[in-house]
C-alpha cells in the first residue's frame, strides 16, 4: 500500500464523540428524511429539512399568494370581501412532515383544467425553486450554530432536496453550494441498490409528485409541447420522467460524493446488526459513516483529506461549544 500524505488518527468511539454535522444527499424516496426524522426523534439529532425552510422562508409569500389567486379565482363575493378588508388571513400549515404546500405550489406542466401549469408559470417557479434551495443551503452553516445555543442538539442534520445535484456544479469545489455545505458538514451520499432503486420507481411512476429539474434536462422535453399545456395530462407527462430523471442525477451524485463526501449504501442503512437494540440509531449511523470514510480514506489521499477537514471542523466546533 502507498503511503498516504494524510490520513486521519480517530478512533470510531472519539469519531462518534464529535459534534457532527452531516448532509445526507440521494434521490427523492431514497429515505433521507426518515433517517433524519429517526436520528431526530430517537437521538435529539437537529434535523433541518431543506423542503421546510424553502417553504417557511424563501417561497413562504409565494405559496400564500398563489393560495389566495385559486381562492380568488372562485368568484365568491362574500369570501373576497373578506379578504380584501384584511378581515381574515390565510396561512399555510408546513411542518417538516407535511411539506406538501411546497409541492402544490411547484406544481407540473400540462393542462390547467387537470391542474396542471402552462409552460412559463411553470418555468417560473422551477426557477423560483431553484433560488430558495440554493439560499436554503447557505443557511446551514447558521441553523448548526441556532441548533445548539437554542435546541442544545449536538449533533444536526442536513436533509437536502433530491435535487441537490442539480443547484450545484459536482465538480467544483468553489460552487457557493459545495463550499456552503462542506465548510461546515460532511456530505454522505446514501446510494440505492438496484431493487430498492426499481422500488423508489415504482412509487413515483405511481404516485408522481412535483419536482425540480435542472433546465437542462426539462428544456428539451418542453421544447415541442403546447405553451399553456392545452391537452396534456401533469400526470402523464410527470410519470416518464422519474427514471430519466434518476439516470441524470446518477453521476451528478457520484461524482459529489466523489470529490467532497462519501458514499454508504442503502442496504447497509436498512440492515441493522443492532438485534438487541444495544446500539442507537445515531451510533450506528456515524459507525456506518466512519467505515466507510475511512475505507476510502485508505484508498485516497483526497477522500483523507476530506475526512481530516471535516474531523478538524468538528474539533473546532466543539471548542466554541466550550
Amino acid at each position: 500500500m502507498r503511503a498516504q500524505k494524510i490520513f486521519p488518527n480517530i478512533s470510531i468511539n472519539d469519531f462518534i464523540q464529535l459534534p457532527h454535522g452531516i448532509t445526507l444527499l440521494g434521490m427523492s424516496g431514497v429515505g433521507k428524511t426518515l433517517l433524519s426524522t429517526l436520528l431526530r426523534n430517537s437521538a435529539n439529532w437537529f434535523h433541518y429539512s431543506a423542503d421546510y425552510r424553502i417553504g417557511t422562508r424563501y417561497l413562504a409569500d409565494h405559496i400564500l399568494d398563489n393560495i389566495k389567486f385559486k381562492i380568488m379565482r372562485m368568484h365568491d363575493p362574500f369570501v373576497a370581501n373578506l379578504l380584501r378588508s384584511d378581515s381574515i388571513y390565510i396561512n399555510h400549515n408546513i411542518t417538516v412532515d407535511n411539506l406538501q404546500p411546497v409541492s402544490t405550489f411547484l406544481g407540473m406542466y400540462g393542462d390547467k383544467k387537470l391542474g396542471g401549469l402552462d409552460k412559463k408559470t411553470f418555468l417560473e417557479r422551477q426557477k423560483l425553486y431553484r433560488w430558495a434551495e440554493i439560499e436554503s443551503m447557505k443557511d446551514v452553516r447558521r441553523f448548526i450554530e441556532k441548533s445548539w445555543k437554542i435546541y442544545n442538539c449536538t449533533n444536526f442534520v442536513n436533509d437536502a432536496s433530491g435535487s441537490l445535484c442539480e443547484i450545484c456544479e459536482p465538480e467544483n469545489k468553489n460552487d457557493p453550494v459545495i463550499k456552503a455545505l462542506r465548510d461546515v458538514t460532511l456530505i454522505i451520499y446514501i446510494k440505492a441498490d438496484k431493487t430498492h432503486e426499481q422500488e423508489i420507481i415504482t412509487r413515483a411512476k405511481t404516485s408522481p409528485k412535483p419536482l425540480f429539474y435542472n433546465p437542462s434536462f426539462i428544456m428539451p422535453r418542453l421544447k415541442e409541447m403546447p405553451k399553456t399545456g392545452t391537452g396534456i395530462d401533469p400526470l402523464a407527462f410527470a410519470k416518464p420522467l422519474f427514471p430519466q430523471l434518476l439516470k441524470f442525477r446518477k453521476p451528478r451524485y457520484n461524482s459529489i460524493a466523489k470529490n467532497f463526501g462519501f458514499t454508504v449504501q442503502i442496504k447497509d442503512l436498512l440492515n441493522s446488526d443492532n438485534a438487541q437494540n444495544t446500539v442507537t440509531i445515531s451510533e450506528q449511523f456515524l459507525r456506518l459513516i466512519y467505515k466507510s470514510a475511512i475505507h476510502a480514506a485508505r484508498k485516497s489521499d483526497e477522500a483523507a483529506k476530506t475526512l481530516q477537514n471535516y474531523i478538524d471542523t468538528c474539533i473546532a466546533r466543539s471548542k466554541l461549544r466550550t
